[in-house]
Order: C-alpha cells, then structure tokens, then sequence
C-alpha cells in the first residue's frame, strides 16, 4: 500500500497498487502547470485508489478549447496550490502526479509522451520509449496502457 497527499497535507490519499503507465508528458499544458520539463503522472486502477480526506479541497482550473479539442483542467490543492488527482475519477483509471506520493514506491517510469512538445534543454538517452502524439495515440487505440 502506498499513501500521498499535497504540500500542506490537507488531501490525502491511499492506493493499493500502480500497475498503469508511469508516463512522462512533456505537452505544453503539462509542461505549462507542472512549469517543468514534463508531468510525472502514474495510471492507478480506480478500484486501487481511495480517498483519505480532502477531496473537498480540490479545486479545478479549467482552460476552455483554444484551437482545437480537447479543453485542458487541472485540480489542485486549494491551500496550497499543488497539483492532486482528479477530484471525482469517472473511468477505470485515476492519473496519481507521481511526486504526491510519499516516500520511494520502488515506480518506474515507462516512456515519455508527445515529445515533439519536448524543449531542447531536457535531458535527453535515459533509454525510455518516446512516442509522440500519433504514436502514443495508436498505442492507446490498441488497448495497450
């Protein structure tokens, strides 16, 4: 079992198992939120995740569709500002920012994703799959994670 929680510890949350991709995005939203290289983001069965408290201590900032789909929102800590898991998951998957979990999970990441967004000064031979967004959606579209 693993546990984390945002800065100031008002949310929490508990998860049994991340035995989804461990993905590095380096799209400019995430690049943008995160202001980092990338997202660190770890895919959690919905059934694997619980709440421990603060889930009403999330709040969404949601950037309406610009040029094209899909709209872009993040949820985060409302006292602290750090970014959380999706308040209310709906699907079978819960997109955990790998850095909220505590301690050494013993995670390893799986690939980086839509790299064509990546800048230049990211390190770069770390030896992971880099996929870019027709890559990574034609992975997703055969049912692998």
């Amino acid at each position: 079992m693993m546990q984390g929680g945002c800065l100031c510890g008002a949310v929490r949350f508990e998860l049994d198992r991340a035995d989804g991709p461990f993905e590095l995005c380096h799209c400019n939203r995430c690049r943008k939120a995160t202001g980092s290289a990338y997202a660190a983001e770890v895919s959690v069965r919905a059934a694997d995740f619980r709440w421990l408290r603060g889930r009403d201590q999330i709040t969404i900032f949601s950037l309406p569709v610009r040029d094209e789909p899909p709209p872009y929102a993040r949820p985060f800590c409302k006292h602290c500002g750090c970014i959380t898991p999706w308040p209310h998951p709906t699907g079978e998957w819960v997109a955990i920012p790998a850095g909220l979990i505590d301690g050494d999970a013993d995670l390893r990441v799986d690939r980086h994703i839509f790299v064509e967004h990546r800048p230049r000064w990211t390190p770069r031979g770390d030896g992971l799959p880099e996929l870019d967004e027709r890559a990574l959606l034609a992975l997703r579209a055969g049912g692998s994670s």
